[in-house]
């Protein structure tokens, strides 16, 4: 059997598991472990264009165990995922009522390209050696990322939304004491989209979550005010600048904004961490690789670096 046929049928089996039962948990490491060496080769996405479009449900599922992926500690899961997230995409945003996620997913397609270069760098043990299957999984260092960050946002376009929206963002920013290189979070975050919305419930162009907003002032109902662009960069600055009070430093506060401050102030505890480079090997993947695509990102944009705000 060709490897095609048997990635989309893999695909098909795992969506229609979904489908048969939402009240039990899918392994989708076990799913997706049995196509893991065909989906690290050059695989054609579009081999999955004839399944069947996905429903609300199985799409959010989706999303969510990608979401988890990020919050977890292997980048092999976010390299095989890549594959299924650019299939996805398109029926996301086809889907007025998925709509909203479409751009906190493709704010993150880059994430699986680096996370392919990133297991590149495994060390694999000579060829013909005893343990020649095994990979001695390491993690790669803050420098390494901000290689491989460099490569992947110099090929990156400015962001739709950004000519539009930076240069009031930047007002606010400024007004609130706040480094005004911190708006380009807003292309990490969302693309600069002020309707985005996350599996987890984060929403807006700096992805506010709701106990955040709601402690910067925002309504959440009977309407949303994160969805209010100057809202949402009003209260994501005032919490910048809380997070920088606590930490004394940007990638440490950058790290807590995205994992959460008592996850990175826990952390730094336990690991007597004082620097981000430190801390970065017991963050979860999704934070490891959060603060230098800032620095790229920000590089990019205005030539400025982090460490020089």
């Amino acid at each position: 059997m060709s490897r095609e046929p048997t990635i989309a049928l893999l695909f098909l089996a795992w969506i229609l598991q979904i489908k048969q039962s939402s009240a039990q948990e899918v392994d989708l490491n076990a799913i997706l472990g049995v196509g893991q060496r065909w989906f690290q080769e050059n695989i054609d996405t579009n081999i999955l264009q004839n399944l069947p479009a996905l429903d609300e449900s199985v799409a959010k599922q989706w999303l969510k165990r990608i979401q988890d992926r990020l919050e977890g500690e292997s980048l092999d899961d976010l390299e095989l995922l890549k594959p299924v997230a650019l299939q996805i995409l398109p029926w996301i945003e086809q889907d007025e009522s998925l709509r909203p996620y479409a751009p906190w997913l493709r704010s993150r397609l880059n994430y699986f390209e680096v996370a392919r270069e990133l297991n590149s760098l495994q060390i694999r043990p000579p060829t013909g050696s005893t343990n020649s299957g095994l990979v001695r999984r390491v993690i790669p260092s803050a420098n390494a990322q901000r290689v491989a960050w460099d490569r992947v946002i110099a090929l990156e376009p400015w962001p739709e939304g950004a000519k539009r929206f930076v240069p009031s963002l930047k007002q606010i920013f400024k007004a609130e004491n706040v480094p005004t290189g911190l708006v380009w979070l807003a292309e990490l975050e969302s693309s600069f989209d002020p309707k985005a919305r996350s599996p987890t419930g984060a929403a807006g162009l700096f992805q506010l979550m709701p106990a955040t907003a709601k402690g910067r002032g925002l309504s959440l109902f009977p309407f949303d005010e994160r969805y209010n662009a100057e809202k949402n960069t009003r209260a994501s600055a005032q919490y910048l600048h809380q997070l920088y009070r606590q930490f004394h430093d940007w990638p440490l506060a950058l790290a807590a904004y995205n994992a959460g401050p008592s996850k990175v102030q826990k952390l730094i505890t336990r690991h007597h961490a004082t620097r981000f480079e430190t801390l970065a090997p017991y963050l979860p993947v999704e934070t490891r690789m959060y603060v230098p695509k800032f620095e790229a990102i920000l590089q990019r944009r205005e030539g400025r670096s982090l460490l020089k705000l």
